[in-house]
């Protein structure tokens, strides 16, 4: 899958229960509304495991990252569907076996809401 600048990709996904039961026993990110159901049966998702999102394209594309901007929004809850885009901004041959690049982004839930947004840098080998 190549990537050029100017391209926007988008990735999708629904935080279940288990996402932030697993993300806690890792992290240790316990706070209380991590752990205990609001009246409505759902959990606060940890900020940084919204961010796996939009960090995807690292994995899809080899990106080794530098930096990473998050600005969380709103909160995410169990059961919300996060859809993220990210826009490429600079991607550009630096050495024979390097690109550097710079992505924005921009997260909102089922309903429109804009949840997280940033940006990152990094190079793909």
């Amino acid at each position: 899958m190549p990537i050029k600048l100017g391209d926007i990709i988008t990735f999708e996904r629904t935080f279940t229960l288990r996402d932030v039961e697993l993300f806690t026993e890792i992290s240790g990110d316990e706070e209380i509304h991590h752990i205990t159901p609001d009246e409505q049966g759902r959990l606060v998702v940890q900020g940084l495991l919204t961010a796996t999102l939009p960090t995807k394209i690292g994995g899809d594309y080899n990106v080794m990252a530098r930096t990473m901007n998050f600005e969380f929004l709103r909160p995410v809850f169990t059961g919300d569907t996060i859809i993220c885009e990210v826009k490429i901004e600079k991607y550009e041959r630096q050495e024979k076996d390097r690109t550097a690049i710079i992505a924005s982004f921009l997260c909102k839930n089922q309903n429109e809401i804009e949840v997280l947004k940033g940006d990152f840098s990094g190079v793909i080998r």
